[in-house]
């Protein structure tokens, strides 16, 4: 058989998609990732990006870029291992760790790999690593690749979560790893649970944290912070591609830990660094997280009045309780009409579905930003209410 056979399903299915107007997926933006985008010449009202702060437009971050890129061009040209370390890669892990109050960190070039780094790192065959089932692909992916037997259990089952811990064995090493904010549906990890069960079982934890640091906490560090469990979880996993406005990915730990991935992970250690625009970005958004709270402010401001009218609509947002706002809608079909709907009205939303989410629980993945106008909510929420009325949703 023709290795390539497999492929002519997928080319159908998109073919079919593209011809029937239904096909959401790579659309061009070009202009700045902000509350406003140009597509196809016009303007849209951006409720699909993880920017969370809105700091991509911002002209200063802009200008750091800039600066970064004049005194240290436009790559390393190597790992970090070897030729890719810049004191601007050093200082940033020295000013994360301090964030978090752990021992150490390391930043990688992106987000996915910094879970394959880490989870691979940690973990071996003769480990055992659970995970919540609704976790990132990043995750599994670092999982699979770790060859540590994989314990799933369903999602935000604290019960399940401790029948399994209770029936490992004491002699192997053993990983909790969740994600802080479940980034399909906006719900929070049990976490203060979770911190229990770890100690009471003596687990280790990794909280993958992408869609919280930046947001959640009053200092902006994440959903540990919210939950107050910063100095019970041992690994923290961030991306810079969100609330940091830039790309990257990070992880923060105990200085044994540190030194092991560093040192281990194949993630970091055969690729290139992360470019000094990148760098530079992060450092200048970490600066901002620190010192401009009511960005966060803002931020929760537009998310609850989000979440009030949804609800006020009829429409279904499932146990969200962050800026990732989702609108449940269950069948794939009604879900990509319900977007086609949206971007014929100029709002550019993303529709989910199986395997990122759960077979008949399609949904409008939506997500806000500091920068959103009341305008913007005023027209989404008009919008979200014509559509969904137009579909029989409500």
């Amino acid at each position: 058989m023709d290795l390539f056979k497999k492929c002519e399903n997928t080319v159908r299915m998109v073919t079919g998609a593209q011809n029937t107007g239904i096909y959401p997926y790579f659309t061009p933006i070009q202009s700045t990732q902000d509350h406003r985008v140009m597509i196809n010449g016009e303007e849209f009202i951006m409720i699909g990006s993880n920017g969370y702060l809105g700091l991509a437009a911002d002209p200063r971050m802009k200008e750091t870029v800039i600066n970064a890129v004049k005194k240290y061009g436009s790559t390393c040209s190597g790992s970090r291992f070897l030729n890719g370390t810049l004191d601007i890669h050093v200082k940033l892990e020295k000013d994360l760790a301090e964030f978090f109050g752990k021992a150490g960190a390391i930043v990688f070039s992106t987000g996915f790999q910094t879970n394959l780094g880490i989870i691979s790192a940690i973990a071996g065959k003769d480990d055992i690593l659970i995970i919540d089932r609704q976790n990132h692909a990043s995750i599994i992916d670092g999982c699979r690749l770790s060859f540590a037997d994989i314990k799933k259990y369903p999602h935000n089952d604290m019960n399940e979560l401790e029948r399994l811990l209770k029936s490992l064995p004491s002699d192997k090493g053993r990983l909790i790893v969740v994600d802080g904010v479940f980034s399909m549906e906006g719900d929070l990890s049990n976490l203060p649970e979770i911190v229990r069960l770890k100690k009471k079982y003596n687990t280790r934890l990794l909280v993958d944290d992408a869609h919280g640091i930046g947001v959640l906490g009053k200092n902006g560090r994440g959903a540990c912070e919210h939950f107050n469990v910063l100095d019970d979880t041992d690994i923290i996993m961030g991306t810079f591609s969100k609330a940091f406005a830039s790309l990257g990915g990070f992880v923060v730990a105990e200085r044994d830990a540190i030194i092991h991935i560093k040192h281990t992970a194949r993630a970091l250690i055969f690729s290139a660094s992360m470019t000094p625009a990148s760098v530079a970005s992060a450092q200048f958004a970490l600066d901002v997280i620190k010192s401009e709270p009511e960005r966060r402010e803002r931020l929760w401001h537009i998310t609850e009045r989000v979440l009030e009218g949804f609800k006020k609509i009829g429409l279904n947002v499932g146990e969200c309780e962050t800026p990732v706002v989702p609108v449940i809608v269950g069948p794939d079909e009604v879900c990509f009409a319900f977007w086609k709907r949206l971007f014929e009205n100029r709002v550019f939303a993303n529709p989910v579905i199986s395997p990122a989410t759960p077979p008949g629980r399609a949904l409008i993945r939506t997500s806000y930003m500091a920068t959103h106008t009341d305008g913007d909510i005023d027209i989404v929420l008009d919008v979200f209410e014509r559509c969904a009325k137009e579909l029989g949703i409500v």
